[in-house]
């Protein structure tokens, strides 16, 4: 069984900074990939900013004001948020690719409950 827990979010105003947690937890053998999506509403959910393995992935939108990290020893990433905008405003869900044996069959994506985030004007 495993679980992935985010963490933060909340409330700001534009120019502001917020840090997301997400934790993955359980019967864990390898994690593939981790990371963050968002979802406004009336809109699809999108990539924020992800590791696969050692690369990490940005939406354009994001660039130069998020920032993903991670420490593999708590199976945690984090996700700096500074210079926020309104636009910004979604439910942000934490995503890991995780193995629970290693056999490539138990390999599976679980996301999280999500957390809101809204950036006021």
């Amino acid at each position: 069984q495993v679980q992935v827990v985010e963490s933060g979010g909340g409330l700001m105003q534009a120019g502001g900074s917020l840090r997301l947690s997400c934790a993955a937890s359980g019967s864990i053998v390898v994690i593939a990939a981790m990371g963050w999506y968002r979802q406004a509403p009336g809109k699809q959910r999108e990539l924020v900013a992800r590791f696969t393995g050692d690369s990490t992935n940005y939406a354009d939108s994001v660039k130069g004001r998020f920032t993903i990290s991670r420490d593999n020893a708590k199976n945690t990433v984090y996700l700096q948020m500074n210079n926020l905008k309104p636009e910004d405003t979604a439910v942000y869900y934490c995503y890991a690719d995780i193995r629970t044996t290693f056999s490539s069959s138990s390999r599976r994506a679980y996301w999280g409950q999500g957390t809101q985030v809204t950036v006021s004007s």
